[in-house]
C-alpha cells in the first residue's frame, strides 16, 4: 500500500508543480500586487486597500462588469441551449452519430485569434461577406460594428467557437442513461419532447451544472474576440480587456492586478450562486 502511494504521489507530482506554477503562483502574485500601485516595471508604492476602494468607484470597471455579464447571457442562453438541443437531436438518431459530433466539435479546433481575424472580414462595411450578400439583394449596408450593435456581433463567434465542446459532453452525458428508462417511458405513452423533458433533462441535470459553470467562468476570460474585433472600443469593453489595458497598457500592475482579484473572486461566486440554483441531489442509474 505504501508502495502504491508513492507511485501515485509520482504521478500527481508534476500536475501539482504545473498547477502551482501556472495558476497558484500567478494569482498569489496578483493578491501581492494589487496592495502597490505601480507606474511601469520598477516604480511600485504600497497603498494598501487603496486599490480595491478604487474598484467600488470607477465606472469604467462597472461597465466591464455589465458587458461580460451581457456576454454571458448570450452564451448561457445560446451557447448551452444550441448545445443541448444539438445533443437532443443527434442522441435521437440511430446512425452518423460520429460524424456530427467530429462536425459540431471542429470549431474548437480553431484558436480564437483566427475566428475573430474571420469574423473581421464578415463584418467589415466596405468588403465583409455580410455587407456583400445585401447588398447583391439590394438592401442598405448594415455597420454591424456600431455603438449599439458590437456586443452583439462578438457574441456570435464567442457562441459559436464553444457550442461544440459542449455538445460534446451533453451527448456524452446522454449517451450513459440505460435504455430502460426511455422503454419504459415509452410504455407509459411518453415520447418526443416530453421524454425528453421529464427523463433526459433531469438525468444529466447534473451535467448541465457543469457546463453552466464552464460557461459562465469561460466568460470571464473572453478577451481575443473582444480585442482582435473591436480594441474593447464602441461598448465592449469586458473585464478582461479591461484589466489588460491598465496592466499593459497604463502599466498599471496594482491595479490592473486588482482587478484580476476580483475577476476571479467574481467567477467564485456566480459559481457558488450556480450551484446553488442547480442543487439537487443526483440521480444514480
Amino acid at each position: 500500500m505504501k508502495g502504491d502511494r508513492k507511485y501515485i504521489f509520482m504521478f500527481l507530482l508534476p500536475a501539482a508543480l504545473l498547477m502551482s506554477a501556472f495558476v497558484y503562483y500567478p494569482f498569489l502574485k496578483s493578491l501581492y500586487l494589487s496592495f502597490f500601485r505601480t507606474n511601469g516595471f520598477f516604480d511600485k508604492k504600497f497603498v494598501g486597500f487603496e486599490n480595491y476602494t478604487r474598484l467600488f468607484t470607477d465606472s469604467q470597471l462597472g461597465a466591464a462588469t455589465l458587458h461580460t455579464l451581457e456576454i454571458m447571457l448570450y452564451v448561457i442562453i445560446f451557447q448551452v441551449g444550441i448545445a443541448l438541443v444539438l445533443a437532443v437531436m443527434v442522441d435521437n438518431i440511430s446512425k452518423g452519430k460520429g460524424f456530427f459530433r467530429t462536425v459540431f466539435f471542429f470549431p474548437i479546433v480553431i484558436s480564437g485569434a483566427a475566428i475573430s481575424l474571420l469574423f473581421v472580414l464578415i463584418y467589415n462595411y466596405q468588403f465583409g461577406l455580410l455587407n456583400g450578400f445585401l447588398a447583391k439583394l439590394g438592401i442598405e449596408k448594415i455597420l454591424w460594428m456600431s455603438e449599439t450593435g458590437s456586443l452583439k456581433a462578438i457574441a456570435v463567434p464567442t457562441v459559436w467557437h464553444y457550442v461544440g465542446f459542449y455538445f460534446v459532453l451533453f451527448l456524452t452525458a446522454m449517451s450513459k442513461i440505460p435504455s430502460d428508462f426511455y422503454e419504459a417511458a415509452k410504455l407509459e405513452g411518453i415520447t418526443g419532447f416530453k421524454k425528453t423533458i421529464h427523463i433526459t433533462i433531469p438525468l444529466i441535470l447534473s451535467d448541465i451544472k457543469v457546463v453552466l459553470i464552464l460557461a459562465i467562468t469561460g466568460t470571464l476570460k473572453v478577451f481575443d474576440f473582444i480585442w482582435i474585433l473591436a480594441r474593447g472600443q464602441n461598448g465592449t469593453e469586458v473585464l478582461g480587456t479591461y484589466m489588460y489595458k491598465k496592466a499593459m497598457v497604463d502599466l498599471n500592475f496594482g491595479y490592473g492586478s486588482t482587478i484580476a482579484v476580483y475577476i476571479v473572486v467574481f467567477g467564485v461566486v456566480l459559481s457558488l450562486v450556480t450551484n446553488r440554483l442547480l442543487k439537487k441531489e443526483d440521480i444514480t442509474y
